[in-house]
């Protein structure tokens, strides 16, 4: 199994709903790094499960869509506490969105919203 990752640093601000969190209720910024994994059983007949630069150029579409933005003010957290592990799967959805998944036997993203915490989504797909 082969697995291939990347991952760049980005600021958002979010504000947690639902519940009494204290500050975590009022608006504030975290500096997230996001990691995509991607697995595969074989390589393609250049000796890549993905070309990088496009996985590169992917991550970076996805990144300047949050970057420096409110997560709650976004369609894809409506209805939403917009947690890490929420934030996880929105991520999650848009690199799909970008991916021919077929190649592919998982896409896992790792969302860090300090050095020490970190919550993840991830579907296999055969």
């Amino acid at each position: 199994m082969y697995t291939l990752a990347v991952s760049r640093a980005f600021e958002a601000r979010h504000f947690l709903v639902g519940g009494d969190w204290g500050a975590e209720n009022e608006p504030h910024a975290h500096a997230y790094r996001a990691e995509v994994r991607l697995a595969a059983a074989d390589l393609d007949r250049h000796g890549y499960i993905v070309d990088l630069e496009d996985l590169e150029a992917l991550l970076d579409r996805i990144v300047h869509h949050y970057q420096h933005r409110l997560l709650n003010d976004l369609p894809e957290f409506e209805g939403l506490n917009p947690s890490i592990e929420h934030f996880s799967r929105c991520f999650f959805d848009h690199v799909v969105e970008g991916l021919t998944r077929e190649r592919f036997t998982s896409i896992e993203v790792r969302l860090w919203e300090t050095a020490d915490a970190w919550a993840s989504y991830r579907e296999r797909f055969r």
